[in-house]
């Protein structure tokens, strides 16, 4: 008897198995081959296909947050060879659905693109295959000399092979032209030439005030942080017609208007772009993965701009300011370099305290997808819309961007925090605060990011050293109703720097701190929005 039931025991498995491979066998395949004539030599990087249930368009343009996301698939390539076919099989890892042979039958446009890595010799040692940016702004579907198919529409069944030709380039960004008010400078960094072992060069637009080529005055400056921009879109000369968003055209040209009648006090605004091979910009600190950016910025960039445009050229001369990821990267810069700013807005900034990480707390967390209880466990939200649904999930966000690029090399929000914060891993990648396939929290990354990124632990640990030197400087603009849940980290700084009133261990901070009801995410904060509300510090001594 014991016999028999183990004999249909291994018959059962045996029928499982043979299911379980009919149905991979089964699943549709992508054969993408790399066309001989677009390239001559063997290609690095990551291997996309876009399946799409919109007809229309192109699916590369398709891939968002949330909902409205066109479906992905992605691996690996290393040593393409022109010419050759790769095969995505049924097990090719995928957002939103988990794998191709998780892809139902229907109608699709599909879409590949080869999002094209380097080879860098860091000088850490550590040799990394990594995307550089071409000036697009990390964005993996438009970066010039990046390879993909023309968009084909296909009925796709379970045994479908459905076969894509890499034989579009995508062209180079053309640069940015001076006008009378915009002017542009592109500087070799020698900090991060060194780091990264190859030229690195920083960006910046510099709105100059009226009258500048006319006179010899030196000018206070206004350094603006904020996500690649490529060029300065806030301003604009011409008046808009029809319809135009408050935020847009009609924006621009107010902003224009008060540039140029004197509204405005006579100043120079600094837009500053320095993607990595990370993500669009670099947070403006040195970090151990994309190297020393905040010195670069500070000592090589804005005093090359200050020299060249007339600044005045003194820390009461200068302040910064931003908003979301640039609302971070001001603080953290007056922080960093106390001395170097003479006052610092943070509108909407990423998070400035980790134990109110989006709706992770870094340091008690054990994962950073669910809150979990004993037996039931619900999802860490990434977003919310005005009408309180859901933008993302932490896990579906996180999921997209190891879609995308392993190792970090998404060029994703996600990874920006992973690379700006972490250390660097063994394989000279950046270690990971969180498990992309689990969201497991490592412990010793979370520590990591405390002791050198964590803003409020930095001003709690050397509040005696800072204080002095920061007195007055520290602004932060926040909606009470932030779309990335920022607002709870905003409310910790607070509650700290209020404290430094009674702490009796260095002065009172003296900024302010400004919470909008009820409003989302960089309510205010950008071009021209953010401008008036530091303006009169700047009249002080324009």
């Amino acid at each position: 008897m014991p016999f028999e039931l183990g004999i249909i025991s291994f018959m059962r498995l045996t029928m499982s198995a043979l299911v379980v491979a009919s149905s991979l066998a089964a699943a549709p395949q992508f054969l993408i081959r790399l066309n001989s004539e677009l390239r001559t030599t063997p290609a690095d990087g990551r291997l996309i296909v876009v399946v799409s249930k919109s007809l229309e368009g192109e699916p590369r343009f398709q891939v968002a947050w949330g909902l409205e996301t066109q479906q992905i698939f992605g691996m690996d390539v290393d040593g393409w060879k022109p010419g050759d076919a790769l095969e995505m099989r049924s097990n090719t890892p995928g957002s939103p659905l988990r794998s191709i042979a998780d892809l139902p039958p229907g109608t699709y446009n599909v879409q590949a693109v080869l999002n094209v890595y380097e080879t860098f010799h860091r000088a850490d040692g550590h040799v990394l295959k990594l995307h550089p940016d071409h000036g697009e702004g990390q964005q993996w579907n438009r970066s010039p000399g990046n390879l993909y198919s023309k968009p084909l529409k296909v009925e796709v069944q379970t045994s479908s092979v459905i076969n894509l030709d890499l034989t579009q380039m995508i062209p180079a960004i053309e640069s940015p032209k001076d006008t009378k008010y915009v002017r542009h400078v592109r500087l070799q960094s020698k900090l991060l030439t060194e780091f990264w072992g190859q030229p690195v060069f920083l960006n910046a637009s510099v709105l100059v005030p009226r009258d500048f080529d006319e006179g010899n005055q030196h000018y206070p400056v206004a350094f603006y942080q904020n996500h690649f921009s490529g060029d300065f879109r806030g301003f604009s000369e011409t008046a808009p017609t029809g319809n135009t968003e408050p935020r847009g055209g009609a924006a621009a040209y107010q902003f224009y208007q008060d540039w140029t009648s004197g509204r405005l006090p006579r100043m120079l605004l600094v837009v500053t772009d320095h993607a990595t091979p990370y993500y669009d910009d670099s947070y403006g600190v040195n970090t151990a993965n994309a190297g020393p950016y905040g010195d670069a910025l500070t000592k090589e960039l804005y005093p090359a701009i200050e020299k060249q445009f007339r600044a005045i050229g003194e820390s009461w001369a200068r302040v910064v300011f931003g908003g979301s990821t640039g609302g971070w990267m001001t603080l953290a810069q007056q922080i960093f370099y106390p001395e170097y700013f003479g006052g610092a807005w943070g509108f909407c900034p990423d998070p400035v305290d980790f134990h109110a990480f989006q709706s992770i707390d870094v340091y008690k967390d054990h994962n950073a997808y669910y809150d979990e209880g004993p037996f039931e466990r619900f999802p860490k939200l990434l977003g919310r819309r005005p009408n309180d649904h859901i933008l993302a999930t932490m896990e579906s966000f996180s999921r997209q961007e190891a879609v995308l690029g392993t190792r970090g090399r998404s060029g994703g929000q996600m990874d920006a925090f992973h690379a700006t914060f972490g250390p660097t891993g063994a394989d000279g990648y950046p270690a990971k605060l969180w498990d992309a396939e689990t969201g497991a929290i490592d412990p010793d990354v979370a520590k990591y990011w405390r002791e050198h990124y964590d803003l409020t632990a930095l001003l709690q640990r050397d509040w005696e050293r800072l204080g002095p030197k920061l007195q007055g400087k520290l602004h932060v603009t926040m909606g009470t109703k932030d779309t990335f849940y920022l607002d709870a980290a905003a409310h910790r700084l607070e509650q700290f720097l209020e404290s430094t009133k009674l702490r009796g261990k260095g002065p009172y901070y003296g900024g302010s701190f400004e919470f909008g009801n009820n409003e989302p995410h960089c309510y205010v904060g950008n071009i021209p929005e953010g401008v008036p509300r530091m303006t009169y510090f700047v009249r002080t001594f324009a």
